[in-house]
């Protein structure tokens, strides 16, 4: 089985989480929006359309779309 292009990695204690592509780290995301801008920037044509497919995107260490750490303020 192939692994998807994209990680986007658990979050970090103070927010955010780190996103990958082919292994090659593009930044720390602390949005939706930040990581469609990553993703872009890596060359990605219209990456919103892709965030929520597994063979694109792995979400590891917590839930699709999750940016803050626990326990804090949503």
């Amino acid at each position: 089985m192939q692994h998807p292009p994209i990680v986007v990695h658990q979050l970090s204690p103070s927010g955010g989480r780190r996103v990958t592509v082919r292994g090659r780290i593009l930044g720390l995301a602390y949005s939706d929006d930040e990581l469609l801008v990553f993703l872009e920037g890596a060359g990605l044509q219209d990456p919103d359309l892709v965030l929520d497919d597994p063979a694109w995107v792995e979400w590891r260490g917590g839930r699709a779309h999750e940016w803050a750490p626990p326990g804090s303020p949503a």
